[in-house]
């Protein structure tokens, strides 16, 4: 019996040959049940990146329903598939006809006509720069829908396999503030802080959950990044070369390295 993954990229003809990109839909598959969304819906993706969660949520809300999917990020952004390329992948399959994709857009200056059944950010928020602009995203949700649905990594790591990922993104979160603000990790974002935030904004949680993310390759991939950038804090103050350096230390630990979990949570109006 074919599971879940098999059955989507059969019916899509969609990541046949991609491996990597079948296991980080296992992963998509499972936040976006935990997300409750069903058949008809319209949905509004913010950070929808290469559509790794997006042709999911389309997969969900079936042909008579619609995702509306935005991302600042230019066309040429990413790697090895950048933006553009991933998303016209998409666009030729079925799915396409359920997605609108509008990249280089700035949430606060889309225009926006309809009320969505659900707003979703999915593993985007560390993009953002400050905490003050993903209030100002967080308080014009509440005039377009009443529901939101949001996922980050966990920083609570459960299991010592996870340290190393969590040190990856410490070094990164460092890397941005002390050294080149253009890396991925803008701004760290935990439970408590995105919980206070929907809540001045308007919003009540509902319900949170903790999804296993400890197989996908994320970990690894942030660790290997963190490593090629290690001579370019060789400019930064000798304090926060001393704390990165122990940082360092930790992550190169020869111990089982696997990805962060992801934590889910699930706000009303």
């Amino acid at each position: 019996m074919k599971n879940r993954v098999e059955t989507f990229v059969e019916k899509y003809q969609l990541y046949k040959e991609d491996k990597i990109q079948q296991i980080q839909l296992e992963h998509r598959f499972n936040l976006v049940e935990t997300f409750k969304i069903r058949k008809g819906m319209h949905v509004l993706e913010i950070g929808c990146g290469q559509g790794d969660t997006t042709v999911v949520l389309a997969d969900m809300v079936g042909a008579e329903g619609k995702v509306v999917a935005i991302d600042i990020a230019s066309p040429n952004y990413g790697m090895p598939f950048t933006l553009g390329q991933a998303i016209e992948r998409i666009k030729q399959s079925e799915l396409g006809a359920r997605i609108d994709f509008h990249l280089e857009t700035e949430f606060l200056n889309f225009p926006i006509t309809e009320q969505f059944d659900v707003v979703v950010l999915s593993h985007s928020s560390w993009y953002f720069e400050s905490e003050q602009k993903l209030a100002d995203y967080f308080k014009r949700l509440r005039h377009i829908t009443k529901r939101v649905c949001f996922a980050e990594w966990d920083l609570r790591f459960s299991d010592l396999s996870q340290r190393g990922h969590f040190c990856a993104v410490t070094i990164l979160a460092l890397y941005s503030q002390f050294v080149k603000n253009d890396g991925n990790i803008q701004h760290v974002f935990g439970e408590s802080q995105i919980v206070n935030l929907m809540a001045e904004a308007g919003f009540t949680l509902q319900d949170k959950e903790t999804i296993d993310a400890s197989f996908l390759q994320d970990g690894l991939w942030e660790m290997d990044y963190a490593t090629s950038i290690q001579n370019e804090f060789n400019q930064v103050p000798s304090m926060i070369q001393a704390l990165v350096s122990n940082y360092y230390d930790v992550m190169n630990e020869n111990i089982d390295k696997k990805s962060l979990n992801s934590f889910v949570l699930i706000f009303e109006a």
